[in-house]
């Protein structure tokens, strides 16, 4: 356990963040599963549409830090090309 006050206060601070940050993720996988639903049922327009809403959310949480900017731009860009043969 921490001794002194800063690292009791960094204690807190990265408890906080990991909050925000777990909320993120959580956001970031919920939108790319909506996506795929849309893609397994073959719905070509709620694809459109999902992926439309998605592509901002999975960039800002690699804006934030939580995924890595690569594995963003990775994943929209397969998203994009499995709605696109739809």
């Amino acid at each position: 356990m921490a001794n002194h006050d800063s690292a009791k206060k960094r204690i807190r601070q990265t408890e906080r963040r990991k909050a925000v940050n777990r909320n993120r993720l959580g956001r970031v996988r919920t939108y790319i599963k909506k996506v795929e639903q849309a893609i397994a049922a073959g719905d070509s327009d709620s694809a459109k549409e999902a992926l439309k809403v998605a592509q901002p959310i999975i960039m800002r949480g690699a804006q934030k830090g939580v995924i890595h900017r690569n594995t963003a731009s990775r994943k929209i860009s397969r998203l994009a090309t499995q709605v696109k043969a739809l």
